[in-house]
């Protein structure tokens, strides 16, 4: 299966193609960089857009008095609810300082407590105070920013804006060969071409647009899981959507790109409240409000079902100089009406990170020899069931020089592309609307067997409304049906509750169910299959 799409117009030739300019892709194309070999870094708008800058919180990492990898490692499988790979957890926690280092030396500046060492706070899920911070609550723009300029900075980049990679370039053995894109512009470069490459690093983000409500930019429309399921290479955890708990609620007719409410707010003392005013979290995890952001958003959704409300509050007034901690949140309350320091703060959850995706290794080799993914666009089992707060940015950051490693290593060149002969396959624009309410009334925070089997009905009704007419928006509507039907597929089999995926009519989790179900796209049919953890989940 691949995008109907036009014959590729022009040909561009580099030694690794990297997709995607957020912390995970920015920090692979400089890693590669550092071994001498060319890069093309391809993203879908401008170079400074996606989730990175948009990241409130920080970066989780254990440089703190007290702290070490061996207590982040254990929040982190606590989060991770049994399904997270030792191994992946191991690389994250213990390789993570020395790659927030490396930023640092790249020019990102971080917050400073007053006797000038850098300010360390606490979010859902962590025992410690282990994330670092930018700006207040601009961490995701500071990062993003002094990765940006490193890149700028650097001659053996090529930068290729408003391009949508579309499909994998293939060897007749499988092996990567490069890739088709679409560039929005004018010149020889514009509408459909060709990168000929020996190695494609896949930092998409993520594909918080599949839902109605999410805290994720236009841009992330899950362009790279879909590409590589295209492709034939495995994907798993799709079914763990984590939902953001506090997500400004602007009403429920408000679609796309939602406000965040950073965890950090709850870390700095604000607590949550229902109709009542009453605390609920304290009677629900130990941790009360800074819970794991799957139990919290789980008991957020139930006061919403009790109260018959479609939100709850955020009650932040306890916090001094909430405008100074938190300058992006506080701009973003007053222009909707609210002033934090003397107003409660309606919240709901909203679908936030995808703790899936394409399955990989500890270097980030997918199952298709040459591609490989990094970020959100992974599925490293770093994060389980469930991503701790934080550790999102620091993943790109570790990984992404794990993968560079590798690349140089192993890079083949000149590899000849075979004739595709995958079936073109197009959903009409159209159902765009349709694909994102189905999977927000049945496949939310909470699902169940009824809800899941009819948005698997619904989607394959979607099926049938095919188009010939080639372009973004088709192109991405695609991408979100394939995403969907993954979820729903991956939602229904798991029939137990565990970390961010909650059935309502199989409640508790089961032994059983402490596998991986990975999944790949079979003469394009959906194929799962049951995979034991690579490493041990937990010590012994």
């Amino acid at each position: 299966m691949k995008l109907s799409a036009p014959p590729a117009g022009w040909t561009l030739k580099s030694d690794v193609v990297v997709v995607g300019s957020g912390v995970a892709g920015l920090t692979t194309a400089l890693q590669i960089r550092s071994h001498n070999l060319s890069v093309i870094l391809v993203t879908k708008s401008t170079i400074d857009e996606g989730s990175t800058k948009w990241a409130q919180g920080g970066i989780a990492a254990a440089l703190g008095p007290g702290d070490s990898p061996s207590d982040h490692k254990n929040d982190t499988l606590t989060a991770g609810a049994g399904l997270c790979d030792l191994g992946a957890v191991e690389v994250l926690v213990t390789e993570g300082p020395e790659a927030v280092r490396r930023l640092i030396a790249r020019g990102a500046v971080f917050d400073k407590s007053e006797t000038g060492e850098i300010a360390l706070t606490r979010e859902g899920g962590h025992l410690r105070d282990r994330i670092l911070h930018a700006g207040g609550d601009a961490t995701g723009a500071e990062v993003s920013r002094a990765l940006l300029k490193a890149v700028q900075d650097d001659p053996g980049i090529e930068v290729i804006e408003h391009a949508l990679v579309l499909d994998a370039l293939l060897t007749e053995d499988l092996q990567i060969a490069g890739v088709t894109l679409h560039v929005i512009g004018e010149g020889s470069r514009d509408g459909v071409g060709q990168i000929e490459t020996g190695a494609v690093v896949l930092a998409t983000g993520g594909l918080g647009q599949v839902f109605s409500q999410t805290t994720n930019p236009a841009v992330s429309t899950g362009d790279g899981v879909a590409l590589a399921l295209r492709a034939g290479a495995k994907i798993a955890d799709v079914e763990f959507i984590q939902f953001h708990p506090t997500v400004l609620f602007l009403g429920n007719r408000s679609k796309g790109q939602q406000p965040l409410i950073s965890e950090a707010v709850r870390g700095e003392g604000a607590i949550l409240v229902n109709g009542k005013n009453e605390r609920f979290m304290s009677a629900a995890h130990p941790l009360a409000d800074l819970a794991p952001r799957d139990i919290v958003a789980r008991e957020i959704f139930r006061q919403m079902e009790l109260e018959k409300r479609d939100h709850i509050w955020l009650d932040a007034r306890s916090i001094i100089k909430f405008s100074e901690r938190f300058p992006t949140i506080y701009q973003s309350c007053i222009e909707h009406g609210i002033d934090p320091s003397k107003d409660l703060i309606p919240v709901a959850p909203a679908s936030h990170y995808a703790s899936g995706g394409i399955r990989v290794d500890l270097n980030g080799r997918s199952s298709i020899p040459g591609l490989y993914a990094c970020g959100e666009t992974a599925c490293t089992g770093a994060h389980g069931a469930n991503r701790l707060a934080s550790n999102s940015l620091l993943e790109g950051l570790v990984f992404g020089a794990r993968i560079a490693f590798d690349i140089a290593l192993s890079l083949k060149r000149d590899l000849e592309i075979n004739n595709d002969q995958r079936t073109p396959f197009l959903i009409d624009t159209q159902a765009r609307q349709e694909i994102q309410e189905i999977m927000t009334q049945g496949v939310g925070v909470l699902r169940s067997k009824e809800s899941l089997e009819k948005a698997l009905q619904e989607l394959d009704r979607i099926s049938k409304k095919t188009t010939t007419d080639a372009g973004i928006d088709s192109w991405e509507t695609t991408n979100l049906f394939l995403l969907a039907k993954a979820i729903v597929l991956s939602a229904l089999m798991r029939e137990e509750s565990r970390g961010s995926h909650r059935r309502e009519d199989f409640p508790g989790a089961q032994d059983r169910w402490l596998i991986r179900l990975e999944q790949k796209l079979v003469n394009g049919e959906f194929v799962i299959k049951e995979s034991p953890l690579t490493f041990q989940s937990r010590e012994k």
